[in-house]
């Protein structure tokens, strides 16, 4: 959660670093709209915790957000994600609020982390495939890869690699030995 406007500057840093940018350009901009969308929801967290009382700003950048996310498919509440998160193509994502998920995360689409008696808590430096799901009251460690159409109703440990329907652990590798991250993340 940003509570200061240097850490509002490193979640910004950290979020770039996650395309494999070294800074936004104009035309990084308006080519990627989830990198758009991630600094106005980095923008909002940061006026929404530090400055409660610009409502007017905040308005009026939340319903601009509400449409980008639209048009992407994505359903990102304030305050989930720490610092480095990718949404590395437009369609679905679904996150439920109450989730809490770590640095550097790597989602693909239609992918859904969800509610079903408890939120999932996921740690730093995981991987998420396509069509990922993952549901209830779980923890999944640091430096996790979660396999595409994996079904993930079960706590998992640091570094390994987790798929199937139920997800099981697939390997003692994690997601940071497999270079699923860019190396300006690290």
């Amino acid at each position: 959660m940003i509570t200061s406007k240097a850490e509002y500057r490193q979640y910004i840093r950290a979020d770039i670093a996650a395309y494999g940018l070294t800074r936004v350009s104009a035309f990084n901009w308006l080519r990627i709209d989830q990198l758009r969308f991630q600094l106005r929801l980095r923008r909002l967290e940061y006026l929404t915790n530090c400055q409660p009382w610009r409502l007017l700003s905040r308005a009026v950048l939340e319903v601009m957000n509400h449409n980008l996310a639209v048009r992407l498919g994505v359903t990102i509440p304030k305050n989930v994600f720490g610092p480095g998160l990718c949404l590395v193509h437009r369609g679905t994502v679904v996150v439920n609020p109450d989730a809490n998920v770590g640095a550097n995360c790597r989602i693909h689409p239609s992918t859904s982390i969800g509610d079903y008696n408890g939120t999932p808590s996921l740690g730093d430096n995981v991987y998420i495939g396509p069509g990922a799901k993952l549901f209830g009251q779980i923890t999944i460690g640091n430096n996790v890869a979660i396999g595409a159409n994996a079904v993930v109703n079960s706590s998992f440990p640091d570094n390994c690699t987790v798929g199937g329907i139920p997800a099981r652990k697939l390997s003692d590798t994690g997601a940071l030995e497999q270079g699923v991250f860019p190396n300006t993340l690290l």
